[in-house]
């Protein structure tokens, strides 16, 4: 599983090999320490049942992430559940069917930018879903979620702001 918190190791590693260490050391302490912050702020910390979230990455045919994923491992740090979390690929198909099945309580349009909105319109046909019953379909345009690089810190935190917005109350 890649995660997040891999990220400071290959800072440092990336460091060592350039020679620039002590600016690595920084970086990578500096990653780590926002990322705690991240999950004493949103993680799941006895905060009761988490809401569950289907991360579209694309939408036709639906594409979301699977356990192994690093936005899945973003979405834990936010204190939410990736719905989609025992699929072991890293990008997998899924078919409405199973959406409805598994029922998020927030569905997420992880798009290119300007392309959220007309994903979750989509969604919006149907209203036996928990995500559209109460609202909860959420349009994040950062792209640097989907990087392996320090930016993916700042899009794992704009990340934790929408869903703390989104998932106040209890599932």
């Amino acid at each position: 599983m890649v995660r997040l918190t891999d990220l400071p190791v290959s800072v440092r590693r990336l460091g060592a090999l350039a020679g620039t260490g002590a600016a690595a050391e920084r970086a990578a302490h500096d990653i780590e320490a926002r990322l705690a912050a991240l999950t004493r702020t949103y993680g799941a910390g006895g905060a009761g049942k988490l809401p569950t979230v289907l991360l579209q990455v694309w939408n036709r045919p639906i594409y979301t992430v699977g356990g192994q994923h690093l936005m899945s491992d973003a979405l834990s740090i936010c204190g939410a559940r990736n719905v989609f979390a025992d699929l072991p690929e890293a990008g997998p198909v899924v078919d409405t069917e199973a959406v409805i099945a598994r029922d998020p309580d927030i569905i997420i349009a992880a798009a290119p930018p300007g392309e959220g909105a007309a994903w979750l319109a989509d969604w919006k046909r149907f209203a036996t879903l928990a995500a559209v019953r109460s609202g909860r379909l959420v349009v994040f345009e950062d792209q640097a979620l989907s990087r392996l690089g320090p930016s993916v810190i700042d899009a794992t935190e704009g990340l934790c702001r929408t869903i703390a917005r989104f998932s106040r109350g209890s599932y």
